[in-house]
């Protein structure tokens, strides 16, 4: 009998142990074939990413913390304690700022997750007081409304579809889930307990037509992860429901992802940061339900966007501004605008590209959550284009200044001013959405590197790491990975503790990597290893074995498709999952980005950097340049004749540039062939 008590105990500390897991906690979900490890089983040691969040603990979560906390600079967190009753005033800042304060709020837990420092306990302590007492009594949390009630008595909740209540209360799930995995405590979930409560109230009762006043739907993933962590079905069945609405708004808009129900959509359109949550949305819920046709919808959109619409570095929404997507095709009656959105097929500028920070980052999330669906390494290469190109050009080096777009050219001379700076800002004044959401991206990517499915230890990334995590059975296994990746190919893995029966780990080889083998303590495995899939690698482990994956890697140019024309007759350099540009830094003053053109054939050698105290690694190579008359008022002349120069250029990782002051840039360059 004492042995089946102890038996039985065991197994219910198992049951705990699965009910933490992971910043996408799909333990439970009958349609996902992983789950993702622990939030806090994976340490960083050292290499880039271990840099990355130090720099993200160090400086970005602190800094962007001190900014909300200053009214005179933000009123993010002024807003909250207006709505507390701890301080006079109205509210001041986009709607959506509740929903900035909760990503860095998520940002603040999952570093604590990590470090367990307990300032930053007492911190989210104090933080979580001022939202608990702005939340109304029946749920609501909304600081634009509820500061509006307190001051003038009118309620105006769910009025203006602009005013993105949900967004901000999906946001604030998110977050909450986080905080209650990474410290135990309930207090921030309690909150968001109450939010979904009340979502779930207000969809039953409200009239269709503001039953479909929503946008920006971060609630989608938000309200199941809600479901996920508390188990109740009511949020699953909220979740469904908000997808079966989109399908049933009468004057929908390919802006919003309304205008066509949603399981008949088989393109990429509109807003790109809300179609990007929307997938991902959607995704969670197909991973609950298993509808597939949920699932067909999300594969058709995925392959519109992977094959027509998704820039080099993993950025979405091509367009500033636009129409969509031909005026008055599908039979619209009028010409409808779009901004900040997916363009055309094969639309993809590069001086006037858009590809909004927290659009690129919803990529990442949309992939995650396909890849944890069916566990195929096309959806982790995406992520690992994202990861290494358009989340870390979103912030600079040191981690003080953020980009909400990211072109992938950049020339002062434009006889006209974009809507958003060219040179990062330490606060985007007008829609600082992005730096939050980059901060909280950073901090959270170790959670991406493992994950766990019946057969064993899936490995998706490669950066310099500890494990220390559960299989699926409830079996410790203990590991570290020493790489230099993404700089070098080799990732050197000592398994130190396993259980004794035979399981596999699953190693993903990148999409680039065209030729790769495996050590098994010293000694090459005879076996199969295919660039974009998982290698299987079944056995009885022991501890002290070392498993060593060595990629070639190759500097290597890129073209585009044809009728991609802004790129026609280009190339763009890649190493690995890295994307390079050309900075003006890097070249004479004398000479513009645009003079340059670079041989088919160029000859490329790698070179140690440093900027801004982070080192990386570069290219040199010679192209050629061709240094023409003015243009100064002159649109069209003949074709010049003037011969090309040698010039020795310098390539750098395109995450790196404009960290050296106002500068030019390019990562498509001419070629000769």
């Amino acid at each position: 009998m004492k042995k089946i008590l102890i038996l039985l105990f065991i197994l219910f500390i198992i049951h705990l142990k699965a009910q933490e897991r992971a910043l996408t906690n799909t333990t439970n979900s009958s349609f996902a074939v992983l789950q993702s490890t622990d939030i806090d089983d994976v340490k960083w040691t050292k290499g880039f990413w271990a840099e990355r969040f130090a720099v993200c603990r160090d400086s970005m979560v602190t800094n962007m913390l001190r900014l909300y906390k200053d009214p005179d600079i933000s009123h993010s967190f002024r807003n909250f304690e207006i709505a507390a009753g701890l301080a006079d005033g109205t509210h001041k800042g986009p709607p959506f700022h509740d929903g900035d304060f909760f990503k860095l709020f998520e940002a603040m837990a999952m570093v604590y997750a990590v470090d367990k420092n307990p300032e930053t306990d007492r911190e989210m302590d104090e933080i979580i007081d001022v939202i608990a007492r702005s939340q109304r009594s029946d749920g609501y949390i909304h600081t634009p409304v509820v500061i509006e009630e307190k001051n003038s008595g009118n309620k105006t909740e769910f009025m203006d579809r602009m005013n993105f209540e949900t967004y901000n209360m999906g946001h604030l799930m998110t977050a909450a889930c986080i905080h209650y995995r990474a410290t135990g405590k309930k207090s921030l979930l309690d909150v968001a307990v109450k939010a979904t409560d009340f979502l779930y109230g207000f969809y039953k009762n409200a009239s269709p037509e503001l039953a479909r006043n929503a946008i920006c739907p971060s609630h989608y993933m938000g309200v199941v992860e809600m479901y996920r962590t508390t188990r109740d079905p009511r949020y699953l069945e909220l979740a469904k429901s908000l997808i079966d609405i989109r399908g049933m708004v009468a004057d929908g808009t390919d802006h919003n992802q309304d205008r066509v129900p949603f399981r008949k959509q088989t393109e990429a359109v509109g807003h790109a940061v809300r179609a990007n949550y929307l997938y991902a949305g959607v995704a969670d819920v197909f991973a609950e339900t298993g509808d597939d046709s949920l699932f067909t919808a999300l594969d058709l959109i995925w392959h519109d966007v992977i094959e027509k619409k998704m820039y080099i570095t993993g950025a979405c929404g091509a367009l500033y501004d636009g129409v969509s997507p031909d005026g008055i095709t599908y039979d619209q009656p009028y010409i409808q605008q779009v901004h900040q959105a997916y363009g055309r097929p094969y639309q993809l500028p590069n001086i006037t590209a858009h590809n909004e920070s927290c659009a690129n980052i919803g990529n990442l999330l949309w992939n995650w959550r396909m890849f944890l669906i069916t566990g195929d390494a096309r959806f982790t290469d995406m992520m690992e284009v994202v990861m290494y190109n358009s989340l870390l050009s979103a912030v600079s080096l040191d981690g003080k200044r953020h980009f909400y777009t990211n072109p992938l050219c950049v020339n002062h001379d434009l006889p006209y001013t974009l809507r958003w700076s060219k040179e990062r800002e330490e606060y985007i004044s007008y829609c600082n959405c992005c730096p939050p959401n980059t901060i909280r991206t950073v901090a959270e990517i170790s959670n991406y590197f493992y994950t766990i499915s019946d057969k064993g230890l899936w490995i998706n990334f490669y950066g310099g790491n500890s494990l220390r995590t559960n299989l699926k059975d409830g079996s410790p296994i203990e590991l570290t990975m020493e790489t230099d990746y993404p700089w070098d190919g080799k990732a050197k893995i000592s398994i130190e503790k396993v259980p004794g029966s035979e399981f596999s780990l699953f190693m993903r080889i990148p999409g680039w990597c065209k030729h790769a083998h495996i050590l098994l303590n010293n000694k090459k495995l005879d076996t199969d290893i295919n660039p974009g899939k998982y290698l299987e690698l079944k056995r009885k482990w022991s501890n002290g074995d070392i498993l060593e994956l060595v990629m070639e890697m190759q500097p290597t140019l890129i073209e585009s498709h044809p009728l991609v024309e802004e790129t026609r007759n280009q190339a763009a350099l890649k190493y690995g999952p890295v994307v390079y540009c050309l900075e003006s830094p890097d070249i004479p003053s004398d000479i513009r980005i645009f003079d340059i053109v670079i041989p088919a054939d160029i000859m490329l050698t790698k070179k140690l950097t440093t900027i801004d105290h982070t080192e990386m690694l570069a290219f040199e190579g010679e192209a050629s340049v061709v240094q023409n008359a003015s243009w100064d008022k002159t649109l069209y002349r003949e074709l010049s004749v003037t011969s090309p120069k040698p010039l020795k250029i310098k390539l750098i990782p395109y995450l790196a540039w404009g960290n050296r002051g106002r500068s030019e840039m390019t990562v498509w360059i001419p070629v000769s062939r």
